[in-house]
């Protein structure tokens, strides 16, 4: 066996034996494998598409690659949650704490942000104090010991997908529906997830710009899940305009927390609820997805959730002063309003036009080795379908750099599109694919 005839192979349209994908994910990450012919076997894998048993068994190779995280010695079962990214995506923040706080037991590794979608890890470390790099063992002592803990990707989970994911946005190779499955679900599986919920966004600011891609790549994964003995279900999201209000790391904390004291945007709280009820569902602790969310609903108003993000907060290190009174978070040198230049309603509002003007601000990362400022971001007070008045305050932008605050507000504007039609809601929840 060597990579020519597996290049060759691909090339021809023809299905790779599980021995052949493990020669090459193992050959790609031990660098024996180098990137031209990898280069290759890609190109041939994007043009050509791979079956569902070559996608399982890539994932597979991918997942084991690396260390796998066993959490066996919890003796419970591990429901996660992955999310294929958005704008002022803070779900993570308010359903982990909130389903812990039913009882589920949460054992999260997440990502930092690149580009315009934000990272949970980024959005918790603006926490002072929070410690996201702890050792493997104090992290599943954590979960042990009050049902949850949240901390950065700190084993060497596939590296083969590191590698491979790199290759791919250099070739301009990313947009593969079966790359992007086995990429994800590697690091599920590697992550120790029995069972999966998975927040598969569609949209402007999303991945999957529409909704025929985003139930192709869905229903890819559940084949995955089935085939490497994890259920997963996937749950379509809207991500054409912001999730809640606030773009940014620390102004997306502060709507977080008042989302677990009860005060949820809609659109927020329907995903929150829909994500949750199936984590509830998946644990075996209610089997009735409205009596599940009727679950969440009670834990958000007796404080359960609210007081499991404390002592989330509290048990890592951070700082609950905060968490405690929002008054002291501390602001950005410039909170500049948006007036609008016209009434009428809101009918669009570009998910990824404003994650980048976010990202210009400092929210965000053009690249990996990029520090962001953590006060900086956009507050919206309007969603699609609200009504508007000209001159009132439309948004505010949070920034420490005075000078581009006037062609900030001008892209702003631009993004927030306003006519005389009444324009209807969106919805947040798309569909669900089990």
């Amino acid at each position: 066996m060597n990579i020519l005839e597996i290049i060759e192979k691909k090339r021809e349209n023809q299905e790779l034996t599980k021995e052949e994908i493990e020669y090459f994910v193992n050959g790609y990450t031990e660098e024996n494998i180098t990137d031209y012919q990898a280069a290759a076997l890609v190109m041939a894998i994007f043009i050509n598409g791979m079956t569902k048993q070559e996608t399982t068994n890539l994932s597979l190779a991918m997942a084991h690659s690396g260390e796998i995280l066993d959490l066996s010695k919890l003796n419970k079962i591990i429901v996660d949650k992955h999310s294929t990214g958005g704008v002022g995506d803070k779900v993570s923040l308010v359903l982990l704490p909130l389903v812990a706080s039913c009882g589920v037991a949460v054992a999260k590794m997440s990502g930092r942000g690149l580009g315009f979608t934000g990272g949970t890890v980024d959005k918790l470390e603006s926490i002072p104090g929070y410690k996201t790099a702890i050792d493997v063992n104090k992290f599943v002592e954590n979960v042990d010991k009050i049902g949850i803990s949240m901390i950065s990707q700190t084993l060497n989970l596939a590296p083969a997908d590191k590698k491979l994911y790199s290759l791919r946005d250099a070739i301009s190779c990313v947009e593969s529906i079966p790359l992007i499955a086995s990429s994800i679900m590697s690091k599920k599986i590697a992550s120790g997830a029995q069972k999966i919920v998975l927040d598969v966004t569609v949209g402007s600011g999303a991945f999957m710009k529409n909704r025929k891609d985003a139930e192709k790549l869905a229903k890819e994964m559940i084949s995955i899940g089935k085939l490497a003995d994890r259920q997963t279900v996937c749950i379509l999201t809207n991500m054409d305009e912001p999730l809640g209000y606030n773009i940014g790391n620390l102004l997306e904390v502060e709507e977080a927390v008042k989302a677990l004291k009860g005060d949820m945007p809609e659109d927020l709280e329907e995903v929150v609820l829909e994500l949750g009820a199936y984590m509830l569902k998946l644990a075996g602790i209610e089997e009735d997805i409205e009596k599940a969310k009727k679950l969440l609903v009670k834990n958000i108003k007796n404080g359960k959730a609210y007081k499991k993000f404390l002592e989330l907060v509290k048990n890592q290190g951070g700082d609950t002063t905060y968490i405690l009174d929002l008054e002291n978070i501390p602001k950005s040198k410039y909170i500049e309003p948006v007036y609008s230049k016209s009434s009428g309603y809101v009918y669009k509002i570009d998910a990824k036009k404003v994650g980048k003007i976010a990202c210009d601000l400092g929210a965000g990362r053009k690249k990996k080795e990029d520090k962001i400022d953590k006060l900086v971001g956009i507050e919206l007070l309007k969603k699609v379908g609200s009504k508007v008045q000209k001159d009132e305050v439309i948004a505010y932008i949070h920034s420490d750099n005075y000078d581009n605050l006037e062609i900030v507000k001008k892209e702003l504007l631009q993004t927030v599109k306003i006519r005389q039609e009444v324009a209807e809601k969106q919805e947040a929840i798309i569909k669900i694919i089990e």
